[in-house]
């Protein structure tokens, strides 16, 4: 359930208002406003070069827009120097595409990385090889520590992956098209994780994906600690809603019964049926 303050509204993790982002004088973005709240879940969709990923890009400040404003954590951060996000993305968990795995290190070293290179984190040391391999059993992957990236299988790299954004235990989440190029049964093992992730840590999530199926897991299943299984979720429970983008722009923003009611064509490309 999502956290509350003293007005019982959750807190605004992530905004954007009226932003606009373009290179050489093409705009990718137009006039993108939405928000995300503690212990929502956000699902974008889109077609190919719709600008799904340029909204992560923007969120963690790799890209500036070029007009508008960006919030993390209740703090504009539109125009803040390149020191000032290292603080900022140690609050963040990321899942590239592809993982994003380092090649030349160890899982371990991997999934270490945050905990050791994330200032404001202060994390001890002595204890990063505890949290790593906790990180790591998370993900059913706790004995590959020693492995190099190259010696897991497409599957397992991205399970590394979700071990690494989550090993800092962020308030946070933004995965990048989690299931890309995987076959259907990884994916759904891919998502029942994510699933687990955000029930289990209560963590923000914000997901980018083009497959429909990926949604709906995140919006009609939670995870079930006594039994470690998926269960569906009561309606409106998982506090999920739907971004969709046509070309830069926002074709549709609601809830997930309002994007099951949707009539637009585009939109419903993306919804089950």
């Amino acid at each position: 359930m999502a956290a509350t303050g003293n007005n019982g509204i959750a807190p605004v993790v992530m905004a954007f208002d009226e932003v606009c982002f373009g290179e050489g004088g093409e705009q990718a973005l137009h006039n993108i406003s939405f928000d995300v709240r503690r212990g929502e879940t956000l699902i974008i969709h889109g077609a190919a070069a719709s600008g799904k990923t340029l909204i992560l890009k923007l969120a963690l400040g790799l890209l500036k827009p070029t007009r508008g404003r960006i919030f993390l954590f209740d703090r504009d951060v539109t125009r803040l120097a390149e020191r000032e996000w290292f603080d900022m993305r140690s609050r963040v968990g990321v899942l590239f595409q592809e993982g994003g795995l380092f090649d030349s290190l160890s899982i371990e070293e991997n999934v270490a990385y945050p905990l050791l290179n994330q200032r404001l984190l202060h994390f001890p040391e002595e204890q990063v090889h505890d949290r790593v391999e906790q990180s790591l059993e998370f993900v059913e992957l706790g004995h590959t520590l020693e492995k190099f990236p190259s010696e897991l299988s497409g599957g397992m790299r991205r399970r590394v992956g979700i071990a690494r954004a989550i090993v800092t235990q962020p308030e946070l989440l933004l995965y990048d098209s989690p299931t890309a190029g995987l076959d259907p049964i990884t994916a759904n093992t891919i998502m029942a994780l994510i699933v687990k992730g955000r029930d289990v840590r209560g963590a923000t999530t914000v997901m980018v994906t083009h497959r429909h199926q990926d949604g709906e897991i995140l919006a009609r299943y939670r995870f079930d600690e006594r039994t470690s299984t998926l269960v569906p979720a009561l309606e409106d429970s998982t506090h999920t809603r739907y971004l969709v983008l046509r070309e830069g722009s926002v074709a549709f923003l609601g809830s997930s019964a309002e994007f099951d009611a949707s009539k637009d064509p585009y939109v419903t490309m993306f919804a089950s049926r």
